[in-house]
């Protein structure tokens, strides 16, 4: 029987749930945009922990780390504090592909993270494990802790990552649990159902840490950070960086045959799991199978900080039982004396179905529920971070009753991964990739700021310091670009003879700096040096060779979008009723009433619905509109 003794502990405008990567971005988002917020925690010791591997950024999550960071979020400005290695990847391809990675000192960055959250106004902070989701009349009111306490909120973030029901798996042994040894959260998941949210059941996994004074370095190759020095913040002035460097190995065929003799007694072979895996970061015992006659697959071992002997042994996930691991650790080179500190394992967890979310991440039946991160069904830091601060402004942004912040795919690889979520839905925890972004040339890392500051500022998450930074850079490159317009050579002889010494064609007419750097063997420091052009700082630099490099490029790109945008401006009533429709085809019907689009864009990327059916939905809604005019005529 309930105690009818309620206990309410805090009223707060906003409380998140959860503080991995999503939980402290949204918290701090919306404590630094004014909201009373509160954000809740498994244990204090573990706030933006990294129970996975030890860096941020890579391949289109680098991506997302530069537009959160635009937007005036925070794993940039840590990872930039806390990195002890950082390498710029792709750098031989286009600027749209380049990615920063930087390896954090694991510890150190989540310290940092928490002291951050502690000293930030409006935000308090609390170890609690919530167990239940309060609604009324189809709005959030607030949650309950395990031990009865109440905390009541206008909002509500769920940022529960990884611990919904969480079970680890190691070979034949499984308990309730989450992440690194943490408590899993066990009766949340049964309360969100209780409220209609639909649940999925996936799994992810980690590889072992070794001990590096087991470990033999002289059989890897080195793989050192990049000599200049890089940032992912906007607002970082970091110019030196003392730096570890990661070691580069691969398994064997004796690696591959260990595997394969153990494979009845791998969790996934043998029915122990039941969630599904992340198909773009798959278990070595995975990739075997997959994999049948590939001869090695390499592995990166990653220092995890500073002041520990951890080391990550990224490409080498598993969930085998710990003889197998202990022995196909040490076919691999530099590995044959390896001491294992943490095991590997499987982790199984409940998510929701991320088609009940609204674009804003709020959910379409819970007025004031947002949900952000892993429980949404992706995987990795990155995309949790970038979730986490678009719900937590939306959170802010729905306290202040103003217009949500909802991200274009064109404006944003961030709009790229809601949107993916949202319409498609995902049938496999999802990552962000280059090639999931149709306007990539559009969303390089470097112009993060110009597409995202603006936004950020005008949700009152940018404050002035940014603002004033990004100012200046903006005017520092338009003027720029407008100095090489306006200035230029004529084919005199002087200038003949400078340009042939220089080993460059000579110009045949009057001729603007602008128009000389669109040549593939000039840039700006050569044309300055010849022609003593103004001083530019390397962003501003950056900007100016890319736009007028890649202009021809842009400018199609930027015509792709404007079409588009015609049908992301065609809004669909929120209450439209589907079968109402005529013409649509069964499938298209269905799902058209089961994610509910904002727009005919968002239709058009439903799986299921085709271009005949965005054909019956235009000519309806062109009808309707006729009706409505005709009605507003009739009445004059």
């Amino acid at each position: 029987m309930e105690s009818k003794n309620v206990f309410v502990a805090g009223a707060y405008d906003v409380i998140v749930v959860g503080a991995g990567h999503a939980g402290v971005e949204a918290a701090l988002a919306a404590a630094r945009i004014g909201c009373n917020t509160l954000l809740t925690t498994l244990s204090m010791d573990n706030i933006a922990m990294m129970p996975c591997n030890p860096s941020v950024g890579g391949p289109a999550k680098g991506h997302l780390v530069r537009e959160l960071d635009a937007l005036g979020g925070e794993m940039g400005v840590n990872a930039d504090k806390t990195c002890i290695q950082f390498r710029m990847l792709n750098t031989g391809k286009g600027p749209a592909v380049h990615a920063l990675r930087a390896q954090a000192d694991k510890k150190l960055y989540q310290f940092t993270m928490k002291e951050t959250c502690e000293q930030t106004e409006n935000l308090d902070v609390k170890q609690l494990l919530i167990d239940k989701l309060l609604v009324e009349d189809g709005k959030v009111t607030g949650v309950q802790s395990e031990t009865g306490e109440i905390y009541t909120a206008k909002a509500v973030v769920m940022a529960t990552g990884t611990y919904l029901k969480g079970r680890i798996i190691i070979g034949e042994h499984t308990y309730e649990g989450g992440p690194a040894g943490q408590r899993a959260a066990v009766k949340f998941s049964d309360s969100l159902k209780e409220v209609g949210v639909k649940l999925m059941r996936f799994k992810t996994g980690t590889p072992a840490r070794v001990d590096a004074r087991t470990l033999d370095y002289s059989k890897m190759e080195i793989q050192p950070g990049d000599e200049e020095c890089r940032n992912f913040s906007f607002m970082s002035d970091e110019v030196t960086r003392e730096q570890i460097p990661c070691y580069l190995t691969y398994t064997n065929e004796e690696t591959h045959k260990i595997l394969r003799d153990n494979m009845e007694r791998a969790p996934m072979a043998n029915g122990i799991i039941e969630g599904i895996g992340p198909r773009y970061c798959p278990s070595i015992e995975t990739k075997i199978l997959r994999f049948p006659d590939k001869e090695r697959h390499q592995l990166f071992l990653e220092p995890e900080g500073r002041h520990t002997n951890e080391v990550y042994v990224q490409g080498m996930s598993t969930s085998m039982p710990m003889d197998v691991q202990l022995d196909f650790l040490r076919t691999i080179p530099g590995l044959e004396h390896a001491k294992v500190m943490r095991a590997g394992y499987a982790i199984e967890y409940d998510c929701i179905d991320p088609t009940q979310l609204k674009p804003t991440l709020e959910f379409k039946n819970i007025h004031g529920f947002f949900s952000a991160g892993q429980a949404n069904g992706t995987s990795g830091y990155e995309e949790a971070a970038a979730q986490g601060i678009i719900a937590g402004i939306n959170a802010a942004m729905l306290i202040k009753n103003e217009k949500p912040l909802v991200l274009k795919r064109s404006e944003a690889y961030i709009g790229v991964l809601i949107d993916d979520l949202v319409t498609k839905g995902t049938n496999e925890p999802y990552r962000i990739m280059t090639s999931r972004a149709e306007y990539r040339l559009l969303l390089r890392q470097d112009n993060a700021d110009q597409r995202l500051t603006p936004l950020g500022r005008r949700v009152g998450l940018v404050k002035d310091d940014r603002w004033a930074r990004y100012t200046e850079k903006q005017n520092a490159i338009n003027e720029a670009l407008d100095y090489l317009r306006k200035n230029s050579i004529n084919p005199t002889k002087e200038i003949t003879e400078k340009l042939t010494a220089a080993g460059i064609e000579p110009v045949r007419n009057a001729t603007s700096f602008y128009d000389l750097l669109r040549r593939p063997d000039l840039d700006y420091d050569k044309l300055a040096e010849l022609f003593e052009l103004p001083e530019l700082n390397k962003e501003v630099k950056q900007q100016v060779e890319i736009t007028i490099t890649y202009e021809g490029y842009i400018k199609k790109q930027l015509e792709q979008v404007e079409r588009m945008e015609k049908l992301e401006e065609k809004l669909l009533p929120e209450n439209l009723n589907y079968d109402d429709v005529p013409s649509l085809r069964d499938e298209g019907r269905e799902k058209l009433k089961a994610i509910r689009p904002r727009s005919v864009g968002q239709a058009s990327r439903i799986s299921g619905v085709s271009p005949a059916d965005i054909s019956v939905l235009l000519i309806w809604l062109e009808q309707q509109q006729r009706i409505k005019a005709g009605e507003g005529k009739a009445d004059v």
